[in-house]
């Protein structure tokens, strides 16, 4: 795809844990991070992540939390304070015409952070999605998206599913279960688990890449060379 005025480059990274310095981050118009950008989500942490994303080129920046960013769960003002307008949280931006909805939730997942009962409680997060977004980021997968883990389980949200079928982004991003990093299109929807680090906690994972138009009549396209 030919860049230029009318297609916004989003880098997507998720799931680095503390990793971030050892990434190999691709030039772009957006940097995203769908959250476990640390391991436990001390402030110590969460500054380091700060600066890191702070000191990127990038023109724009998206962030959320994951379960592992506990401090972002105990103290709801933090992430603002320290990503500024980066930082969405059952919020959403608009970058250069394109509509971005961010959210932290996931199905209950031992005792981590942003953690809900699968049912009416997820599924009312999922409900503040607009229906006009281009571009979803929410940390965990939909249920048979990308979200097999090594136990061969789909641990996805079932809700999270529905709700992008109704909303139909043109692009879904989450992270969460390492294992299951890549890209899959469905209809109108490319779906990126953009995790960095693998089972083992390596950030061996690549960094994905994908140009979206502004033109909502056009889809989200992984770029192969970045």
């Amino acid at each position: 795809m030919m860049r230029g005025m009318s297609v916004l480059r989003f880098v997507l990274l998720s799931d680095t844990h503390m990793h971030h310095g050892r990434l190999v981050v691709p030039a772009g118009d957006v940097l995203v991070h769908a959250g476990d950008s640390t391991s436990r989500g001390t402030p110590a942490q969460l500054r380091s992540v700060a600066a890191f994303i702070a000191a990127q080129p990038h023109r724009h920046k998206i962030v959320i939390a994951g379960n592992h960013d506990f401090g972002l769960e105990q103290s709801p003002t933090l992430g603002a304070e320290l990503f500024g307008p980066a930082y969405l949280s059952d919020s959403g931006c608009e970058v250069g015409g394109v509509r971005v909805w961010g959210t932290p939730w996931q199905p209950w997942f031992y005792d981590w952070a942003f953690n809900l009962p699968r049912g009416p409680a997820l599924a009312a997060k999922w409900a503040l999605i607009p229906a006009l977004t281009d571009v979803l980021i929410t940390h965990g997968p939909p249920m048979g998206v990308l979200d097999k883990t090594s136990r061969d389980e789909h641990v996805g949200c079932q809700d999270l599913r529905e709700a992008v079928a109704k909303v139909r982004p043109r692009l879904h991003v989450f992270g969460h279960i390492h294992e299951a990093y890549g890209v899959h299109r469905d209809d109108n929807t490319l779906f990126v688990n953009a995790s960095n680090c693998t089972l083992g906690y390596e950030p061996d994972n690549p960094v994905i890449v994908v140009d979206v138009p502004t033109d909502r009549a056009r889809p989200a396209e992984v770029v192969a060379d970045p």
